[in-house]
């Protein structure tokens, strides 16, 4: 982990060190690399300047190392290491057996690139006529505003674009990356691709009438399908409580701009619509309150309260119910 991390930063320095030293001094260009290399790669967005990346829009080295930086941060290190080790195998001649991918390779690299081109086609959609976004930009800028800003709501935290200006439609959209999120073992928040995967199957699963959950040929235990609707759920209700708590502190607000706040705050992304600075101290404590409960995650932070389940050797008898 030290060394896949060292690598991808130190990497990603050196790319936009001549970007920074060009605009601000090599002293200073080389310390804004290397603040916003290790913001990028650990999803923090945290930025040095005051529209975050705004300035940088149509930058393409700025735009594509930011955004490589925060898909291999988010997409996890079991899959970067996986990667490393089909490199290897490749090169290793001596070895003559078909290497293959864990499952968890395979789901979080599918549903990764459905997500990010699902966002930047959203994107271009709700955003390509707004003039208080993108619609001024050539369509060359379009494009990579849209594929910056797919990629940052799956908890980056970075904007080239004023989220505070989007159409309703983008900022709902944007609510919804930023819920499923990155994925696991990586260092971004949300409630993971995987489960989401997981959920999309399980619902197709019972369409079709079938009993048993197939991802890639592989049946997936019916245990992990309770984890994930457990995990979908109490964010869910994290996200519903807090959103209500403060609505009912900050009545004058709009609901989708606390919404927008609360989903960012739990799957610790970092946009805003810039409401953050006018809420109340109980307000802001119920957002760090929920971004505690999304980095630590929800069914950890649960089980912390409710505490170790009993084993018990009583076993209910089965009965049906409606549901749907």
């Amino acid at each position: 982990m030290f060394a896949t991390t060292f690598i991808f930063e130190l990497s990603a320095i050196f790319l936009l060190i001549p970007v920074f030293a060009d605009d601000y001094g090599f002293k200073t260009g080389v310390w804004y690399a290397i603040f916003h290399a290790i913001s990028a790669w650990n999803n923090a967005g945290f930025s040095l300047f005051a529209d975050s990346l705004s300035s940088y829009h149509s930058s393409i080295p700025v735009n594509l190392v930011i955004t490589a930086l925060i898909i291999a941060g988010g997409i996890g290190y079991q899959v970067i290491i996986e990667v490393y080790l089909w490199i290897i195998d490749k090169f290793n001649r001596k070895r003559h057996h078909k290497f293959d991918f864990s499952l968890n390779f395979k789901v979080v690299v599918n549903i990764t690139l459905l997500l990010l081109l699902f966002g930047v086609i959203s994107s271009l959609i709700t955003e390509y006529n707004n003039p208080e976004t993108i619609a001024s930009f050539s369509f060359s800028d379009k494009l990579l505003a849209s594929w910056f800003q797919s990629v940052t709501t799956r908890t980056a935290g970075f904007n080239t674009i004023d989220i505070g200006k989007m159409t309703s439609a983008g900022i709902f959209i944007t609510i919804g990356l930023m819920f499923i999120g990155a994925s696991p073992s990586g260092t971004g928040g949300g409630i993971k691709t995987t489960t989401l995967s997981i959920l999309i199957n399980t619902t197709k699963t019972v369409l079709r009438g079938k009993e048993e959950v197939i991802l890639h040929k592989r049946e997936v235990p019916v245990s992990l399908i309770l984890k994930a609707m457990g995990v979908v759920f109490g964010s869910m209700v994290t996200v519903i409580v807090m959103s209500v708590l403060i609505a009912l502190i900050h009545p004058e607000l709009e609901f989708i701009a606390i919404l927008f706040e609360v989903v960012s705050a739990f799957a610790t992304v970092g946009l805003s619509t810039g409401i953050t600075g006018s809420l109340s101290v109980l307000a802001k404590l119920a957002l760090v309150f929920t971004m505690y409960v999304g980095r630590v995650g929800v069914l950890l932070f649960m089980a912390a309260i409710v505490g170790d389940p009993r084993p018990s050797r009583i076993k209910y008898p089965e009965e049906n119910l409606l549901v749907g």
